[in-house]
């Protein structure tokens, strides 16, 4: 597997919405510099496993013209039935040992941090390829996640040199306040995704990166 994960701009697209739309955005987001793409484990209630693997494949059709590895969150076991690039965990798996077994095969694997230094303590014992701190700024879409100190993201680095993912109510606006924090890329939903251009605002994302790198 040659899809390294290294920082820049990280897509996390809704998987209910209708399907051309997604496919058309996820297409102008990647056109504008997109570097990792997450499926949220957020999938319409009517959908079975053929459905779901269906999906997944016409997102994978899109996103290997650009070359961009693509992660599930949390549902696993679709690795087994689909050539996804990885899975990006919410919190500590009961037996990752175990999963990796299951899959049978390399895989990306990343994870969502909040003020719990053990994750990325865990993370780094079982090399993982990144971790993503939840939630930056207060945001609709990661309601559920505290704030995230910029202190521990200081202490995360000196515990691994694996990339840092910030994420939560990020702006290009923003991302400014974060350039004293030692992170590669930046995790997005709605900043790109509700856009009236998907691919200006990956690029605006991907430019106001490099200024403070």
């Amino acid at each position: 597997m040659d899809k390294k994960i290294k920082g820049g701009v990280y897509l996390v697209i809704d998987p209910v919405m209708d399907e051309q739309v997604l496919l058309e955005k996820v297409t102008q987001a990647l056109e504008g510099g997109v570097q990792v793409l997450q499926i949220w484990n957020h999938w319409p209630e009517h959908f079975a496993l053929a459905d779901k693997q269906a999906l997944v494949e016409a997102i994978l059709k899109v996103s290997r013209q650009y070359h961009v590895p693509t992660l599930i969150n949390e549902a696993w076991e679709l690795l087994q039935h689909t050539a996804l690039d990885g899975v990006h965990f919410d919190s500590i798996p009961e037996d990752y040992e175990n999963i990796k077994k299951e899959v049978g095969r390399l895989f990306v694997s990343g994870i969502t941090c909040s003020n719990d230094l053990a994750v990325i303590t865990w993370a780094e014992k079982h090399k993982l390829d990144y971790v993503s701190f939840c939630s930056m700024f207060p945001s609709s879409s990661v309601d559920s996640c505290e704030i995230v100190r910029p202190e521990t993201v200081k202490s995360a680095r000196a515990i691994t040199q694996m990339p840092i993912f910030l994420s939560g109510g990020i702006t290009t606006g923003n991302l400014a306040t974060l350039e004293a924090l030692d992170f590669n890329g930046v995790a997005v939903i709605s900043g790109i995704l509700s856009a009236d251009s998907p691919k200006a605002s990956a690029a605006s994302y991907q430019n106001a990166l490099q200024t403070i790198k």
